[in-house]
């Protein structure tokens, strides 16, 4: 098809239908969006007489396409018909896929003081005065531009969602980041783009979505903080539960930081992503609108029931604090327990380790339980600036510190991530490309950088270094001698460091026998061997991989039978609390996870 003719043929079109409860929100617009990009042709979606760009989450999103909406999708131009054909399957995984937050069932528990009923968002028991939610605003010295405080939010969503990829709220951070993104493309400055959020979050308004507008207000107190303008909490140092309107998404982790109770919302929903993180931080919260106690007054909050008791007897108060009693005295227990050793029925031991994305996750990671870190993702250091050589050093010194037995694994990037600094060719398929242990080709003088800062950082210590994306006993053999001859360079003794590999790669499968006589360990990251398994693209937002598929057990078992050097896993099955037995089963004697997870993860080991 010649240019005139993709640019005025007719457009394809499909009228598609909403079928989630949810209604068609940030979180599938983003990945919708993300779909939609990937073909050169015009993409529209038209609503009650509205048409708009469905490249773009902002316009997308204010359709306001709540549940049984019709609304027709076009495409017109070149590959237009691939194009709507993708995106109508996608739209249908997405709606098909976006599950339902169905209403906690309410514990019945009768109360003799005055109460008032709530939506519950996340189930305890707190008991506390009452405390209205109050802020001051800050105003410090900023030399950023808007540009750059607009790159140092996007920067910041980046990191939030890498350091939660392994909990269910993170795609609340890369759908924030795509959304700052399609702003960013229409605004020159803080005021184009309070105006634009202004007009943006109107349209919400009284809709099924009316609960990301908070979305929006985040990404913009988000921007305003970065040019000086900072919003703070004023709370109390002692415990409080606390009253509000509503919150944003971001005040949530920095109110689990503080004495807080539990939290009272008065207009918010629980499908908005200020409930989902208050729900992922495990703080008693519901939702009512009905008049609340004057602050500075003792009140219940019976989460599990759904009730405020605003004026509590003493019968009421004996209650609520048995039930919170035996909550802590269970949470003290697994809490106590998070140190101890972890062994089957049967008496073999298991480790378990940590998946570490920072320093301070690092620290977290100490105080959980962990017993070492089986993986340290060093991505976090190279953002949009490269990290310089001190700096690199400082931070691997810090998280070593934590722990004796340290995997680092070296900078994997490409695939669905590039970074200015690197870059890497225009590929059809990335994750097929220069990523992970190939930059050792492509970018020499960063990698052997990063290598001369793990040795550095790794004196007198035992360090295992991983290397990530090896499909041949050649790659491996080629990257140890790359980091034989950085330590040559600097005079470095690395007798104390062992070098291994993420199996990932299905051919390792295959040429295991000849691994064994080079590597000194392995580590199975199930995410990607799934992924290059099933030809399935782990971020695509349609395509799922069945992690508990017979297929990748199979696998699993090929591995941990042919290996004669120690294998651990570290994908996001080692959590998985169906797979845990099964991985057990297959021999395997160590398991690293997510911070948060280890103590539960701890006590199911103690029941195999």
């Amino acid at each position: 098809m010649g240019l005139f003719s993709a640019l005025f043929s007719k457009p394809s079109s499909v009228e598609l239908t909403v079928t989630s409860s949810n209604g068609f929100h940030l979180r599938p617009v983003a990945q919708f969006v993300s779909v939609a990009k990937k073909y050169p042709c015009k993409v529209t979606a038209s609503f009650e007489g509205m048409t708009v760009n469905a490249k773009d989450i902002n316009t997308l999103l204010s359709l306001s396409l709540d549940k049984g909406c019709r609304f027709t999708l076009s495409c017109q131009g070149k590959q237009s018909k691939e194009a709507l054909e993708a995106l109508s399957d996608s739209f249908t995984s997405l709606m098909k896929n976006d599950k339902k937050i169905k209403a906690a069932k309410k514990e019945q528990v009768l109360y003799e003081g005055e109460t008032i009923e709530g939506d519950i968002i996340y189930g305890s028991i707190a008991i506390a005065p009452a405390y209205h939610y109050k802020e001051m605003q800050l105003h410090k010295e900023s030399k950023l531009t808007f540009e750059q405080a607009v790159h140092k939010s996007m920067e910041e969503l980046e990191a939030l969602f890498a350091s939660a990829q392994e909990r269910h709220n993170s795609d609340i951070y890369l759908a924030q980041k795509e959304l700052l993104a399609s702003l960013r493309s229409k605004t020159h400055t803080l005021q184009d783009l309070e105006t634009l959020i202004k007009k943006s979050s109107s349209r919400l308004s009284g809709t099924k979505l009316e609960t990301k507008i908070s979305d929006y207000a985040d990404i913009l107190q988000r921007v305003k903080s970065h040019l000086g303008a900072e919003t703070e909490m004023i709370l109390p140092k002692k415990p409080f539960i606390l009253i509000a309107n509503d919150l944003l998404p971001s005040q949530i982790e920095t109110l689990s930081r503080t004495a807080v109770s539990g939290v009272i919302l008065k207009k918010s929903s629980i499908h908005s992503h200020t409930a989902i993180l208050l729900r992922g931080a495990g703080i008693p919260s519901l939702i009512t609108d009905a008049s609340l106690p004057e602050e500075g007054t003792d009140i219940i909050l019976d989460s599990y029931s759904g009730v405020v008791v605003t004026v509590p007897h003493a019968s009421d108060r004996h209650k609520a604090k048995k039930r919170l009693a035996e909550d802590r005295e269970q949470k003290a227990l697994a809490s106590a327990k998070r140190f101890e050793a972890a062994q089957t029925k049967k008496g073999k031991q298991i480790k378990v380790f940590a998946n570490v994305t920072d320093v301070n996750s690092a620290s977290i990671a100490k105080e959980e339980g962990a017993e070492g870190i089986g993986l340290l993702r060093t991505e976090f250091l190279f953002k949009e600036e490269k990290p310089s050589f001190e700096i690199q050093v400082a931070a691997y010194k810090e998280i070593f510190s934590h722990f004796d037995d340290i995997t680092v694994r070296t900078l994997d990037v490409g695939g669905d991530k590039a970074l200015p600094y690197m870059p890497l060719p225009k590929e059809s398929n990335p994750f097929l490309g220069i990523r992970g242990i190939r930059l050792f080709k492509s970018h020499p003088e960063i990698m052997g950088e990063q290598l001369h800062a793990i040795f550095e950082a790794g004196k007198h210590r035992t360090v295992k270094i991983m290397f990530p994306m090896v499909s041949s006993v050649e790659e491996f053999n080629d990257a140890k001698h790359f980091a034989t001859e950085t330590a040559k360079k600097h005079h470095i003794d690395i007798s104390n460091i062992l070098f291994g590999i993420m199996v990932e790669v299905p051919s390792v499968l295959f040429l295991m026998e000849s691994f064994n006589k080079v590597v000194d360990f392995y580590s199975i990251g199930t995410n990607d061997l799934g992924q290059y398994l099933f030809a399935v693209e782990r971020t695509h937002p349609t395509l799922k991989i069945d992690e508990c598929s017979p297929v990748i057990f199979n696998a699993i078992d090929v591995i941990v039978k042919k290996a004669t050097k120690p294998v651990s896993i570290c994908g996001e099955l080692a959590s998985s609390k169906e797979a845990i037995p099964k991985l057990l089963d297959l021999g395997l004697e160590t398991l690293s996870i997510s911070a948060g997870n280890i103590a539960q993860t701890k006590e199911i080991i103690r029941h195999v």
